[in-house]
């Protein structure tokens, strides 16, 4: 399969080429990562503002937890048509 990612800025579009194993599906931010994005999150919504870092890092796992999300969902398709 090959997937195609855009930066944040579309500037870049990258490539990659993957085989995509049947535990994918399975595969998550682990819970201590995903409570701390919602954390960064809950904070931004409240209408405070994030540090310079918070920002960086909570960007960061946003784009990890969107990539796991695109992952789950192709690796699902791809089942789907081989059952």
């Amino acid at each position: 399969m090959v997937l195609l990612l855009k930066s944040a800025n579309m500037s870049r579009t990258v490539q990659l080429e993957v085989e995509i194993p049947g535990e994918l599906a399975r595969l998550r931010l682990p819970q201590g990562v995903e409570r701390r994005l919602h954390q960064l999150l809950d904070k931004q919504d409240s209408g405070q503002q994030l540090t310079d870092d918070e920002r960086r890092e909570a960007e960061g796992l946003a784009e990890l937890n969107d990539l796991l999300s695109l992952l789950r969902l192709r690796s699902e398709r791809l089942g789907k048509r081989a059952a």
